[in-house]
């Protein structure tokens, strides 16, 4: 398998898409009720924090190339 740089960006944005998908996944079998528009917050503040978390990794990165 090929080795790959790890991306916590991507990371985070999984996780808040994977627990939307969770939340509707949850309405769809009748354990809860989630409003339809429960999804704005979830996904717009998954992707404002993913973002944030890639810039933050790359400044990171930089950093680091440059010390060595």
């Amino acid at each position: 398998m090929l080795r790959h740089e790890f991306q916590p960006g991507r990371l985070v944005a999984g996780l808040f898409l994977t627990a939307t998908g969770a939340a509707f996944a949850g309405d769809a079998g009748g354990l809860w009720e989630t409003p339809w528009f429960a999804v704005v917050p979830l996904i717009v503040g998954g992707l404002c924090l993913a973002g944030l978390t890639a810039a933050v990794a790359r400044g990171i990165r930089r950093r680091g190339g440059a010390e060595s």
